[in-house]
């Protein structure tokens, strides 16, 4: 072998017959939109594998709106990766079918502002499956009593539905109010949780 060949191989590496697909680098934020039982929603995870969004997808509210908004808030790596999110989707398709109650998912609130934080923290801790809360019995649990409409516009732009339960807030009438995913899914949500 010549010395040229010698400068060649080590100029462009050991050649490998075998073609192989290109490995890309990895997301920082992965994301799929899935057709579940209560309406089509984007679903969403960081590298680390925190769910960062769990959102309905409705007439104004698109995809493009919500990877935007993740490239905004998280980072412009944000890339459709379906298989990153299998444990997401495998566990958002059991509780809507009945077979598990709680998720066991980690979650990144980092589409919340601090208020959200607050009350998206005090819904996951203080309403459990099947039960009902109000607006103004949740803000006085996260000790801010006067603060029911804040806590209703917190829960009204929820990056996680379905994972944080913000479909367990009524009125305090017991009336169905506001929902991110229409009043439709959150009656099959309450309707779900009550068997």
């Amino acid at each position: 072998m010549s010395s040229d060949a010698t400068d060649l191989d080590l100029l462009l590496g050991a050649f490998d017959p075998v073609v192989r697909p290109p490995v890309l680098p990895a997301s920082d934020v992965s994301y799929v939109v899935e057709d579940t039982a209560v309406g089509r929603m984007l679903l969403a995870s960081t590298a680390a594998g925190d769910l960062v969004a769990s959102a309905y997808l409705l007439p104004g509210v698109t995809e493009e709106l919500w990877l935007e908004r993740l490239a905004r808030a998280v980072s412009p790596r944000v890339l459709r990766q379906p298989a990153a999110l299998d444990e997401v989707r495998r566990e958002l398709s059991a509780y809507l079918a009945g077979e598990r109650r709680t998720f066991d998912l980690r979650v990144d609130l980092a589409l919340a502002t601090p208020f959200q934080r607050v009350v998206l923290t005090g819904l996951r801790e203080n309403v459990p499956y099947g039960e009902r809360t109000t607006y103004g019995a949740l803000a006085r649990r996260i000790g801010r009593p006067s603060a029911s409409r804040a806590v209703g516009a917190a829960l009204g732009a929820n990056p996680l539905c379905v994972v944080l339960p913000c479909h367990r807030v009524v009125a305090s009438s017991g009336a169905l109010t506001g929902y991110a995913g229409g009043l439709a899914a959150k009656e099959r949500l309450l309707a779900l949780e009550s068997t």
